[in-house]
């Protein structure tokens, strides 16, 4: 059998096609990845012995500029996405006999599926976006709206045409091109009537938080076996467990992020083990208390923090929780807040109230996740967290 993995977002939109990818493989598939050109993707994917096919333009090139990026370059990037689908994953599907799409709203892959007449999956790794009569588009799953279900109803409906304004021109051009009938609406199209959610129930409970059927396969985690560096193994044994910051690959523009990390750190008695990221963290002087390291086995590392403090993506999220670190969550866009209230409502750590922290927040922050209350609650629920999710995602793509 013949499979399709397509993706374009940040790492931990890649990371778990990989996963799923290697236990694919694993139970004799023919795998294919479709993914941004990013060069941190092509290293990731030959680390398991994978190509990249190259999708669309990299993330670095869109997310990286001066400035935060427009509503034009938002328009100007769902059209060239949609194209891009059409062109790779046109080539890319030929011989497969299923296409598994997820990231940023993959219009132009059902789309490909449907030309080829192969099976099609919407897979995604939180309900931030699919349609529920209990709560309002960008509100977080399971927090009812003061609207009210009729007022839901109407936003979700707005937010189909906010999708269809995006997509819908590119989408029905390159589908007349194929012979393809247009498509009216282009986010229901997309996410099926039966999406899967690759999440951990645990942490990201789906039972009736939205109006679809949604197949929940459990997280999709790729194996680290990775040594960690020595420098990182000497830091560790030199003293208790530090802290770790990071803000994996997004761009943040807030030159004080590190000052105000340090400084709430040291408050705290605690070293720091600073992830450079996209963001730029760096140390603030020459203090021996901290260290700085780029792309590592999170795995490993976690395990051995006091806490961990992050942007609350679902695959650093899922990381920390599996390892029974207490987190701090300092949620910066999409489903980060989502993650950061499910982290506050396990007990397992604290929600950063707003993107920007300042000294006595992150320290007030700090506090609840270095409470003995919350180190054995995260210990807890780290037991429940389930590993087989590739497992459970193969075999539904490999028994159809």
């Amino acid at each position: 059998m013949r499979v399709l993995l397509s993706t374009w977002g940040s790492r931990g939109d890649v990371e778990p096609l990989a996963a799923l990818a290697v236990r694919l493989r694993e139970l004799g598939a023919e795998v294919r990845v479709a993914a941004p050109p990013d060069e941190e993707y092509v290293t990731l994917l030959a680390r398991v012995g994978l190509p990249l096919i190259p999708l669309g333009p990299s993330v670095r090139s869109v997310v990286a500029g001066e400035r935060p990026p427009t509503a034009d370059d938002a328009f100007r990037l769902a059209a060239e996405l949609v194209a891009a689908r059409f062109e790779t994953l046109g080539r890319a599907a030929e011989g497969c006999d299923v296409l598994l799409a997820t990231g940023l709203m993959p219009a132009g892959g059902r789309d490909v599926a449907e030309s080829r007449s192969i099976r099609y999956v919407l897979a995604g790794f939180h309900l931030l976006g699919l349609p529920s009569r209990h709560h309002p588009p960008g509100r977080r799953p399971g927090v009812q709206s003061p609207e009210g279900e009729i007022d839901n109803r109407t936003l979700w409906e707005q937010d189909a045409q906010r999708v269809n304004a995006l997509y819908g021109p590119a989408l029905n051009r390159h589908r007349a091109a194929i012979g393809l009938p247009p498509v009216d609406n282009v986010r229901d199209y997309v996410f099926t009537d039966r999406p899967w959610l690759a999440a951990d129930e645990t942490l990201c409970p789906s039972r009736g938080m939205t109006d679809l059927d949604v197949v929940q396969t459990g997280a999709w985690i790729l194996p680290d076996d990775r040594p960690l560096p020595r420098e990182v193994e000497a830091f560790l044994e030199a003293g208790a467990p530090p802290i770790f910051v990071g803000f994996g690959s997004l761009v943040l523009r807030n030159p004080d992020l590190a000052r105000v990390a340090i400084g709430a750190i040291r408050e705290h008695g605690r070293r720091v083990i600073l992830s450079a990221g996209r963001a730029g963290l760096a140390p603030i002087d020459d203090g021996d208390d901290c260290l700085v390291v780029g792309e590592i086995n999170q795995q490993a590392l976690f395990r051995r923090m006091a806490a961990v403090v992050h942007h609350g993506g679902a695959g650093t999220t899922t990381t920390a929780s599996l390892a029974g670190a207490p987190q701090v969550i300092v949620p910066q866009i999409a489903d980060q807040p989502y993650w950061a209230g499910r982290v506050a409502e396990l007990g397992i750590g604290a929600a950063h109230e707003g993107p920007t922290p300042t000294l006595e927040s992150l320290s007030r922050a700090l506090d609840q996740a270095l409470a003995p209350e919350t180190g054995r609650r995260a210990t807890a629920v780290a037991g429940s967290i389930r590993t087989d999710g590739t497992t459970v995602a193969a075999k539904l793509l490999l028994d159809a």
